[in-house]
Parts: structure tokens; sequence; C-alpha cells
């Protein structure tokens, strides 16, 4: 009988995977940023970059590489000018990581706010163009509570929530 689990010990069953321009500077800038600890790294044999690295922030892991146009779709944000997807990390300190993340260099897209689902939520954009939602929660809501909210929330301004003032 083997001992080879299909899912690697320490594992969680879906794990992100970016591509980034410079992955071994966002690696670093995760460390300062979110507390990242790195896992490893696997240079590319020909030492242009990382053909896979692994971070752990709290109980979460992220690989991550270098960007490697000649593959066609691996291709990071920068080379996209945008992102599809945002990483969502939860914090016992938004307030505190927030700040933090700001301090190292991400830019802040959405400040944190008080979300009528219970969340205390915000959004960056790391400077290797990812996403990343951070949020606490503060408050259970109900569903009717939370449907009666969001209604309320999406009449105001432009239907983000934004009066625009």
């Amino acid at each position: 009988m083997s001992d080879i689990q299909a899912i690697p010990a320490g594992h969680p069953s879906v794990v992100p995977h970016l591509v980034i321009r410079s992955a071994a500077d966002a690696i670093e800038f995760y460390k300062v940023a979110f507390g990242a600890e790195e896992i490893k790294r696997m240079p590319s044999p020909d030492g242009r970059g990382l053909m896979h690295a692994e971070i752990k922030i709290g109980d979460g892991r992220i690989f991550l590489c270098d960007e490697m146009p000649q593959m066609e779709r691996w291709v990071s944000p920068k080379s996209l000018n945008g992102t599809t997807v945002a990483v969502h990390l939860w914090s016992d300190n938004v307030d505190a990581l927030f700040a933090r993340a700001v301090k190292a260099g991400a830019k802040a897209v959405m400040p944190l706010t008080d979300m009528f689902w219970g969340d205390r939520y915000g959004r960056l954009t790391d400077p290797f163009g990812h996403e990343w939602s951070l949020a606490q929660h503060i408050k259970d809501v109900s569903p009717d509570e939370m449907a009666e909210a969001a209604a309320a929330f999406f009449q105001q301004g432009d239907g983000t929530g934004s009066t625009g003032e």
C-alpha cells in the first residue's frame, strides 16, 4: 500500500497559481505585505526566473511563477494590463493588514469599508498587477437583512454603493 496522498499534506484542494513578472520580487513583497512564508522555489533551468514557487499566508497556499509568454497564456497582469481575479485574504485585524500592504507598496483600490454582508472589506492591487480583497468578518447578517441592505447599497450613486462624491 502506498503512502502517497492524492493531495499533498498541508495543501488545500484548491490553490491559486499566480503568474507574475518578477516572481522572486513578488515573494519578497508578499513576505513584507502579508507575512507570507516561502515554502519553496524552483528556478528555471536557464536561470531566467522561477518556474514554480510556493508561499503560505495564514493557513492558505499560493503557487506562483514567472510569466512565460512563449507558453501563450502564462503571462502576468502587467502584460495583460489588468487581471480578472482577486485573491481574497481574511484577517483578524484587517485594518493593520491593509495598512501594512499599502506601506509595502500595494495600491488601495477600495478603502476598507463596513459592508452590508457583515465584513470590513477593501481591495488592493499589488505592485505586480494582482488584485487582493482583504476582509474581517465583523457581524453576522441574516439572508433577509442582507437582501434589504444590498438593495439600499445598490440604490446609492452608480450602483456600486458609491455616491460619486
